[in-house]
């Protein structure tokens, strides 16, 4: 049987109409392998250590930025002695799509790749990435007129600063990246659920769209995500569902059909079982007072 690390589901703002979240975090025995949906990245300010990204380690020091994609397993390891001390990054992927949807080109990075998922600054690119990362802390801090606007800027400049980077660094490798077309992958299905999941999504419809039995598809995103295809589903449904019920008035029945759920009851029953209280008990526990 196949062995998943712990499942991170949350994180502050996840449920949120922003679901993007920064800290910096001290680590003196590293973090236990682990594995989420979401995106996350790190910086490390001080300190030295490693991390394995599936089964692949690299090196931790000043300057190292690490990209980490949904569902790859991965784990930290402090220096003895040291404190490894860095910016931890978490967010959405649907912060790297247009407001319609669709890649604007950032969706890329999020597709299997034989560039490295991590490289080290030094320089000055070192100093820029430093100044865009310290931006984005003090921007999430902060209260000013376009935030928001501001932040997913930032985060998609640091990115690109980071694919032009490792990309310098291996340009053998940058070749065959750019160069390859798209396989037999599972990412594309998973995109695909991701920007559909309001829309009545069903196996035997993502079967007919990408060529694949319908056994099959439910086969490769349990051994992607480590969950069954309707549970998958259901996790992206409720987490915009739980959005809307903390920054809209919508009703709950309007909410359960805007996320994708075609009736009141299953949505009511779901949402109880997995957030252990019922939706309007939800709205008002997290809603700001």
């Amino acid at each position: 049987m196949t062995h998943f690390p712990d499942y991170l589901k949350t994180y502050p703002n996840a449920d949120s109409a922003f679901p993007f979240h920064i800290g910096i975090h001290a680590l003196q025995r590293g973090f236990r392998a682990h594995r989420h949906d979401f995106l996350e990245l790190s910086y490390v300010i001080e300190g030295r250590g490693s991390e394995v990204v599936n089964n692949v380690r690299h090196e931790m020091v000043p300057g190292t930025f690490t990209f980490v994609q949904p569902y790859q397993v991965h784990e930290l390891f402090t220096e003895p002695g040291s404190t490894l001390l860095l910016y931890n990054c978490m967010f959405s992927m649907d912060l790297l799509m247009d407001a319609g949807g669709h890649g604007d080109g950032l969706a890329e990075l999020i597709e299997p790749s034989p560039l490295p998922p991590y490289t080290a600054f030094t320089g000055v690119i070192a100093e820029r990435t430093r100044f865009l990362i310290d931006d984005m802390m003090r921007e999430y801090e902060g209260n000013a007129p376009w935030r928001l606007t501001l932040l997913q800027a930032r985060l998609k400049e640091l990115l690109v600063c980071f694919d032009r980077e490792r990309r310098k660094h291996q340009p053998g490798v940058a070749a065959i990246a750019s160069s390859a077309k798209p396989g037999a992958s599972v990412w594309p299905i998973i995109h695909h659920i991701h920007r559909n999941y309001q829309e009545d999504v069903t196996l035997t419809q993502l079967a007919d769209r990408f060529g694949m039995s319908a056994s099959r598809i439910s086969e490769v995103i349990k051994e992607k995500t480590g969950q069954t295809f309707v549970h998958f589903l259901q996790d992206l449904r409720l987490r915009h569902a739980s959005s809307l019920l903390v920054s809209t008035d919508y009703s709950v029945v309007e909410v359960a059909l805007e996320v994708g759920f075609g009736s009141y009851k299953t949505f009511a029953k779901v949402f109880r079982e997995r957030k252990g209280m019922a939706p309007l008990a939800y709205r008002k526990a997290k809603r700001p007072v």
